[in-house]
């Protein structure tokens, strides 16, 4: 049976197992970051236990996740050599936003991020020895040093700076052709979110920043990030992107944006909140 979604329910996390995978489970079922769906005109759907059994072969993990309102969910891998079932495909996950029901969604992101961690923690980082799940927690535990390694996020923060009608954005040489977004960078140890705030925007740009104010935040499972955006105003310097990681920075006027990243991510929801609040106060002031 295929498992439509309709509701929002409340998701509940947790390692101890009700049972076996039955009919009405959710299944979350990876192929590296593929997801296995099955398609039909009016929506995309997630597969159910029982079309597991059209994969060659036993997943090469299951993990149990938790309850998604009445419905347990489980997270399976199966090695990349495994054609889908007649009907279904192997789907990258970021193509299925929007596609998959955006409750769904976040907890196929959830999966994904478990999945990757139980693979890449199979032995223990001290001495060597295979790990084993810990009883109780989401853990996998050493039994020769004891060495406890749970699930690891890299917090990342992203700024979107305001002077006048105008915002700064800059692109990564990574980025598809003409598309600028927030600036962004990765907390380091013993900094707080403020002071990475402060110095990536420095390090990249050139440019100081005061007022800052927090937007909101995004898990974001490419592999294991939590995206924290904030916004501030420029308190000076003169733009001067850093060569090794910025290959162009701009203020754009509020009406003469380029191309934004797709609005899958926290950048695009910062850039038009932002957006849309400086046009609403200039409207404002202006008596519109």
């Amino acid at each position: 049976m295929l498992m439509p979604f309709s509701a929002p329910e409340t998701y509940v996390g947790t390692v101890v197992s009700a049972g076996e995978p039955d009919a009405q489970s959710l299944c979350f079922v990876f192929q590296q970051t593929s997801l296995l769906v099955a398609e039909d005109p009016s929506a995309t759907q997630l597969p159910g236990y029982e079309h597991l059994a059209g994969l060659a072969g036993e997943p090469l993990r299951r993990l149990y996740l938790g309850t998604l309102g009445e419905r347990a969910c489980y997270a399976f891998e199966y090695g990349t050599g495994v054609d889908a079932p007649q009907g279904m495909q192997w789907q990258g996950l970021r193509m299925l936003y929007r596609r998959l029901d955006d409750d769904l969604f976040a907890l196929a992101g959830r999966a994904l991020q478990f999945i990757d961690w139980d693979r890449t923690h199979q032995f223990c980082g001290r001495c060597g020895t295979l790990t084993q799940h810990r009883e109780g927690e989401r853990a996998r535990e050493c039994p020769a040093c004891n060495l406890i390694v749970y699930p690891r996020i890299a917090p990342a923060v992203m700024c979107l700076i305001r002077r006048g009608r105008s915002i700064l954005l800059a692109r990564s040489p990574r980025f598809a052709p003409g598309m600028y977004s927030a600036l962004a960078g990765f907390v380091e140890p013993g900094e707080s979110l403020e002071q990475c705030l402060a110095r990536e925007v420095l390090e990249e740009t050139g440019v100081r920043i005061a007022n800052v104010r927090y937007f909101a935040s995004q898990p974001w499972p490419f592999p294991h990030s939590l995206m924290i955006a904030f916004v501030a105003d420029y308190a000076g310097g003169e733009i001067t992107p850093a060569p090794d990681e910025i290959e162009d920075a701009q203020w754009f006027d509020i009406d003469a944006l380029p191309k934004l990243p797709n609005r899958i991510s926290i950048a695009r929801r910062l850039i038009d909140g932002v957006v849309a609040e400086m046009r609403a106060a200039g409207e404002s002031k202006h008596g519109f």
